[in-house]
Parts: C-alpha cells; sequence; structure tokens
C-alpha cells in the first residue's frame, strides 16, 4: 500500500478536521502518501483534490467544520455515478480510501465496493450519534455542548417570564442528542423516538398542567427531537398555543453542527482515525473504526445503519418517572 485517500461526506460534525489530521500524520510514519478529496464523493468524481501532508493539517485539531469540505453526491445514487467514481480512483492508483461520516456516507461505500477494487474504511463523523459499532460518534459531544449552553441560556429567559419553551434539537430520527441534553439542562419533558412512537398533544398539555399543579406558575422546557412533529417544534407552539397554551419555540438547527470541537470530539476523532490508518495496513476491508467500552474496535460497515445502538434505557425509564414534577 503506497497511496491512500480520504474524505468527509454528509453533515459536517465537530472533530472531522481533528480525523483529518490523525490520518495524515498516521499515514506519514508509514510512509503513505495521502489524497485529499474535496466535497465529499463529488471530489472524487470532479477530480477536485490535493496531496495532504503533515504541514497542512499542523494546528487543525481546534476548528470545526472540515479542511476538504463536505457534501452529498447525487452520483452516488446511479450504478454509473458510482461506477465512474470507482474508476477514478483506480486512475489515481489510490490503494484504500478512508471515509469520514455517517450512515449515509457508509452506504455509499457499500455501493462503490462492488466496482472498486481497493479497500474501504469507515470513521463515524455525525452529531446524530446514530451509527451502530461505536458508542459515540465524532461531533455529538460538542453538539450536546452546544445545545446545552443554549438550552441554559434560554432557561434563564424563561424564568424571567415563567414561560414555556419548546427547543428543537438536531437527530433526525433518533433521539441520543435530545435525550442527553434534555437530562443535561434538566428538561422537564424530553419529545423524541424512543419515548413516543407519535407524538400526543394531550399528553404533553398533561404533563405541563400536572407540574404547574406542583409547583405553580413556573419556566418549563420541553426539548424535541426534529422530525417528531409536521412542521417542527414552531408548528407545535402553534398547536399548543390554540389549546391554551402560553410557549415559544427555538430552533436551534446548525449551530449544532459548527464550533471548536471538545477535547472528548478531538481525542476521539484521533483514535479512531490513527486506527482505521492503522488497520489498513493489517489488511482491513469494509469495516469501520468504533469505539466501544473504551477500546477500539472494527464494526462490518454493512451493519453500521441497521439502528441497533439504543439511548440509553435507564435514563429514559427515569426522565419518564420524573416527567410529572
Amino acid at each position: 500500500m503506497k497511496r491512500i485517500g480520504v474524505l468527509t461526506s454528509g453533515g459536517d460534525a465537530p472533530g472531522m478536521n481533528a480525523a483529518i489530521r490523525a490520518v495524515v500524520l498516521t499515514a506519514a510514519a508509514a510512509e503513505l502518501e495521502v489524497i485529499g478529496f474535496e466535497y465529499g464523493f463529488n471530489g472524487v468524481l470532479e477530480q477536485q483534490y490535493f496531496s495532504l501532508t503533515p504541514h497542512h493539517v499542523n494546528h487543525l485539531i481546534q476548528h470545526g467544520g472540515t479542511l476538504l469540505k463536505s457534501a452529498r453526491c447525487q452520483a452516488m445514487f446511479s450504478d454509473d455515478g458510482v461506477r465512474q467514481i470507482a474508476a477514478v480512483l483506480h486512475e489515481l492508483a489510490i490503494d484504500a480510501l478512508v471515509l469520514i461520516g455517517g450512515d449515509g456516507t457508509f452506504r455509499g461505500a457499500m455501493a462503490l465496493s462492488q466496482y472498486y477494487q481497493g479497500k474501504l474504511i469507515g470513521v463515524p463523523g455525525t452529531i446524530d450519534n446514530d451509527v451502530d459499532g461505536t458508542d459515540f460518534t465524532i461531533g455529538f459531544h460538542t453538539a450536546l455542548d452546544t445545545a446545552l449552553d443554549a438550552i441554559d441560556k434560554i432557561r434563564d429567559t424563561a424564568d424571567a417570564f415563567e414561560r414555556i419553551f419548546l427547543v428543537e434539537v438536531m437527530g433526525r430520527h433518533t433521539g441520543y442528542l435530545a435525550v442527553a441534553a434534555g437530562i443535561a439542562a434538566g428538561a422537564e419533558q424530553i419529545i423524541c423516538p424512543e419515548l413516543a412512537a407519535e407524538l400526543d398533544t394531550d399528553k404533553i398539555l398533561q404533563h405541563i398542567r400536572s407540574a404547574q399543579q406542583y409547583r405553580g406558575r413556573c419556566s418549563y422546557i420541553i426539548v424535541v427531537a426534529e422530525t417528531m412533529y409536521p412542521g417542527g417544534a414552531s408548528a407545535l407552539a402553534a398547536e399548543l398555543e390554540r389549546q391554551g397554551v402560553d410557549c415559544r419555540a427555538s430552533v436551534l438547527g446548525h449551530i449544532q453542527r459548527g464550533g471548536r470541537p471538545v477535547g472528548a470530539d478531538r481525542i476521539l476523532a484521533t483514535k479512531l482515525a490513527a486506527y482505521a490508518v492503522e488497520q489498513l495496513l493489517q489488511g482491513a476491508h469494509l469495516v469501520m473504526a468504533g469505539e466501544v467500552n473504551g477500546e477500539a474496535v472494527l464494526y462490518p460497515l454493512a451493519k453500521t445503519g441497521d439502528k441497533q445502538k439504543q439511548v440509553d434505557p435507564y435514563l429514559l425509564a427515569w426522565q419518564q418517572r420524573v416527567a410529572q414534577y
């Protein structure tokens, strides 16, 4: 193995730059050339790439975003597009490709494996933490801190006006971020797929009125995972208003993806990306580098999207027990 490629794909996550840095430094120590492809798989298709050396990653670890940029690639949804991407990798003599991203990126890797003769390995980078085979994904801890900081500030103004707030966090179809942010912020309610298959406004109102019965007029925070209600938290706030509850909605949105990665994400990114390169040298293929119980592990790429990983059941049960207080 002489030359490897690296790309970041899908939604960006704080710590992706730390992962790129670890790939480059580990490869340099093994005398491997690293080619960085820009804009995910698009950079392969359009041949937008450059040679990455340790010089390029100096003082990169503390920066959010991704040096290589990111994008979703429409060509990956067709056999012709995937074939073209594989052909470019062969033409450039890329012996292996490191893919930093989430489940969509890894699905793309599986499609590419049908035509690409080199090795493929994933590094999980997504704030959603919805990838099987690793306890945490790169970016989750930073997104949690960002969401928590915002909710703490919202609590201050909610206290000042004794007002009800709905705070919408990212997570697509999972509640990892909602549960973690909600519990850490002391939210009165958390609404996420793991706690309710369908959102029940009557139950939400019942919880609010129960809390007001115990505490009187008070601030009240509900953390809502995105996609839990058609139109999001703003539409849900309007519905609760229609039913006589004065509340406000705050959608945190893309601020959760940005910012300087916290220490936990920098360390995790360094560990997983370095481990990925080392395992490529040992022949690893079609696997993801993850961390389980503090140990670096390899997990089949084909299974990373199976959604077997679960939000902590103890915390979910505890939140349900105390929600009325």
